[in-house]
């Protein structure tokens, strides 16, 4: 970390860094990335229905549960509606029953009139009719069902309308915000300029993530399921252990970039959607190092001269040149074999004609 303050007199202005200890089992951030929280279950809740809001239950804030009645549309004209095809209803069920009584009637008057022809005591012509009325019974029986079920379904519409007047939350959530208040119109797409499309938007708070954009020339430094460390501006004193979710499988040609999903590993109640969040994407761990820790610094604080890899470390107000052994990269920092300390603090980008003994004050920002 830089630590900046500022000295007076005439002394060369230089930025520094603190030498650090590093546990090669400890996972250290090498790509960083900034981005915003986003509930990848979010939806804007509207009505099926058209017609004046008179019921809103719910303000921003609320938690709600699946079904849950958020509020209600003006529903008159579709409950009339539903109360005649009810009556509709009854009317078809009352005449399908005299249907069947006159289907029983004209049943038992066939069979009898079938039996005195046998025996010679009706004509034919009387038997003929007595058929024909049974057959006409067994036809308005078969019209009187088909009327009961075209009504029955006409029932169910009119339910269907009346249903599509109330509001319910698709699911278990938190509303984020109102859109319309009661006594507005509101209208599935907001079909007229003067209608509420939406009526309330929520979010799964449980679906929280950051999507970051990483350039695409250090996406394939990440992978799925790659550990990371999110700090969100609001309280950057707090890290978030985050895991990478997904990698969005594609790129966009205008910023050269790939948008990564980074998931919450122990989010709190702080986090809100739409959150400005700075995602540090971490190492993992060198088992094969041993448990010594290793010595730690910018790659800019080492410099060659005289052949010679050097840094300047600051004694009090001035510099000393220290020749140094480094190692491999640690994340974003170098390490440092031999010649440094922790807690030393070193020069970044030191200029070709700083020399040792020279005073030095530390840049401000």
């Amino acid at each position: 970390m830089i630590g900046l303050r500022v000295f007076t007199g005439g002394a060369k202005t230089v930025e520094v860094a603190t030498v650090s200890s590093v546990d090669p089992s400890q996972s250290v951030p090498f790509l960083n990335a900034s981005g915003y929280v986003v509930a990848q279950r979010r939806a804007a809740v509207a009505s099926k229905g058209t017609g004046r809001l008179v019921e809103l239950r719910v303000r921003e804030g609320d938690q709600v549960k699946k079904g849950e009645i958020l509020g209600r549309l003006e529903s008159a004209d579709v409950a009339a509606a539903l109360a005649r095809a009810e009556a509709n209803l009854n009317v078809a069920r009352s005449a399908n029953d005299q249907a069947k009584a006159e289907l029983d009637d004209a049943a038992s008057n066939y069979e009898r009139k079938k039996s005195l022809l046998g025996e010679g005591l009706v004509t034919q012509a009387d038997f003929d009719v007595a058929q024909a009325r049974y057959r006409r019974s067994k036809a308005s029986i078969a019209s009187a069902e088909a009327g009961v079920k075209a009504e029955a379904a006409a029932v169910r519409s009119a339910q269907v309308d009346v249903e599509n007047t109330i509001i319910r939350a698709p699911f278990d959530g938190t509303v984020l915000t109102k859109n319309a208040e009661v006594g507005e119109v509101v209208a599935p797409f907001g079909s007229s300029t003067q209608a509420k499309a939406a009526v309330v938007t929520i979010a799964d708070m449980a679906s929280l993530q950051v999507e970051a954009d990483v350039s695409e020339s250090n996406i394939e430094k990440i992978g799925v399921n790659q550990r990371a460390e999110i700090a969100l501006d609001a309280y950057p004193e707090t890290k978030y252990e985050g895991i990478v979710q997904t990698i969005v499988p594609t790129a966009d040609r205008t910023k050269a970039t790939v948008l990564t999903k980074i998931r919450f590993l122990n989010r709190d109640d702080r986090v809100l959607p739409e959150m400005s969040a700075k995602v540090a994407f971490l190492s993992e761990p060198k088992a094969d190092q041993g448990s010594k820790p290793m010595v730690t610094v910018h790659p800019s604080a080492i410099v060659t001269r005289e052949d010679r890899k050097v840094a300047f470390r600051l004694r009090e107000d001035r510099v000393e040149r220290v020749p140094v052994e480094v190692g491999g990269s640690i994340g974003s920092l170098i390490e440092v074999k031999k010649g440094l300390a922790p807690g030393d603090r070193v020069v970044l980008n030191p200029a070709e004609g700083l020399a040792p003994g020279d005073r030095v004050q530390v840049a401000s920002k």
